[in-house]
């Protein structure tokens, strides 16, 4: 019995061991294409390599249990395909806006997500938003502001297009909740990489622009690996923590992209992005507080 009881309780550490890979994963993601996108190639081409190798393992995962129709039917199929939707266009607009901005200002500003959500959440859910969440929504927006500065010399036009990014994630974020429990993960996994990678083809295809190295080839198809794997533990994760308990350590991929951006890019995030996503993450953890209450 003792041992059982320990097990159980080390069930949550697992699932935080869990979210911090798997967003480890999605940070390498986003370094992998800004290195690549740096090196000149397209974010079409970069969106479409992420998407077609989460594609191929997808349909194997789904192999498993047999290759019959009745494995890839959903009853919810439009809101699957517009959830996916969501996605790739966040990923296009992020992979596009990395070419011109530091890791560390696309990540704080995405992470402005979960504050979109509980603004989104009032009307799409009907959920009740009391003072401290209102106080949250209006802390994210300027903490959105800091990282951005609409008005100063540090801004630059890709910014909106990671506004776009955090936005759609919202959307994207409210749809799986609904979704969640009706349609089966692997469902969901597979429509995503159908999506992208069928969309994204023939744009990639027009934009191609082939590797100059090994390297590159390999970080081009570790783009889709990664970016599946991180999808996976991030489910998983799911299995054996809340998301009450889960959810400040999704604030780590900051600390990745910090580590990476400076290790690759030599970059060091000014003291504004800092206090920006400070007060970022202090409006989603305000935001995680009242919802455990």
């Amino acid at each position: 019995m003792a041992v059982a009881a320990a097990s159980t309780a080390d069930l949550p550490r697992l699932g935080i061991v869990m979210m911090l890979g798997a967003w480890l994963l999605f940070a390498a993601v986003d370094t992998g294409a800004k290195w690549l996108a740096v090196a000149g190639i397209p974010a079409f081409q970069l969106a479409f390599m992420r998407y077609a190798s989460h594609f191929v393992i997808s349909v194997a995962m789904i192999a498993r249990g047999g290759l019959t129709a009745d494995r890839f039917q959903t009853d919810h199929l439009w809101q699957v395909i517009t959830r996916s939707l969501l996605l790739v266009s966040a990923t296009l607009s992020n992979f596009y806006a990395l070419q011109f901005l530091p890791l560390t200002v696309v990540s704080a500003i995405m992470f402005s997500s979960p504050v979109i959500v509980c603004f989104l959440s009032i009307w799409l859910l009907k959920e009740q938003v009391g003072f401290w969440r209102w106080s949250a929504i209006l802390l994210g927006f300027v903490g959105v502001l800091i990282v951005v500065r609409p008005f100063g010399s540090v801004f630059h036009p890709a910014m909106l297009l990671i506004i776009y990014n955090a936005t759609a994630l919202a959307f994207y974020s409210i749809m799986t909740r609904k979704l969640a429990g009706i349609v089966a993960v692997d469902t969901m996994q597979f429509y995503m990489g159908a999506v992208g990678t069928f969309v994204l083809l023939p744009l990639a295809l027009w934009t191609w622009t082939q590797p100059d190295t090994l390297w590159g080839v390999i970080v081009l198809f570790g783009l889709g690996v990664f970016g599946w794997a991180g999808h996976q533990l991030l489910t998983n994760a799911h299995r054996f923590g809340t998301a009450n308990q889960l959810m400040p350590f999704t604030y780590s991929f900051l600390i990745y992209v910090a580590i990476f951006g400076y290790v690759l890019f030599g970059t060091v995030p000014d003291f504004w992005t800092i206090m920006g996503a400070l007060v970022i993450m202090g409006a989603g953890l305000i935001i995680w507080k009242r919802e455990q209450s």
